[in-house]
């Protein structure tokens, strides 16, 4: 005949083990699934954009085809222009445009710019004529906006509304 013992503090943590084991089971078996559909997984994906190495008319076009814009191989305007020392209101409302797309023109003041403009062919929505500007210091793009060309137009960051 075989005899077994067992001590109260070993009764004890076998009764803790099998409530901890039932509460954890119970857990599992209540706790909700969520699927994460495709559309929230696109959702939350970053997208990046490449702002740098704009050398050519070319680079500049490319830039704004990452933002689904096509448009005109020939650009309306290459100017260089000089951002202001000082801004004033109007300068300050564009400053904001540029710090919602994430850049910021306030530490190229003074500083003579490369702006390319150009004309989107794939506006929707819109009969009138649409352009592109992009501003490039030392071949990276700091700062730009999609405008239409008429006084009471809009203008509005390169991403797509």
């Amino acid at each position: 005949m075989f005899v077994y013992s067992m001590r109260a503090s070993t009764i004890k943590l076998v009764g803790v083990i099998c409530v901890a084991l039932t509460v954890l089971i119970t857990l599992i078996a209540f706790v909700p699934t969520y699927a994460v559909s495709k559309n929230a997984a696109d959702a939350d994906a970053q997208v990046s954009y490449n702002y740098d190495k704009i050398k050519t008319v070319s680079d500049a076009a490319a830039f704004l085809s990452q933002f689904g814009w096509q448009v005109d191989s020939t650009p309306a305007e290459i100017k260089t222009v000089t951002i202001p020392a000082e801004f004033d209101k109007v300068f300050a409302a564009y400053n904001e445009l540029q710090k919602i797309q994430g850049l910021n023109l306030a530490k190229y003041k003074s500083k003579d710019v490369t702006r390319y403009t150009f004309r989107i062919t794939n506006y929707e929505d819109y009969e009138g004529t649409v352009y592109a500007n992009v501003l490039v210091y030392r071949n990276r793009v700091i700062g730009g906006d999609v405008c239409s060309a008429d006084a009471s137009g809009f203008v509005h960051g390169f991403e797509k509304k």
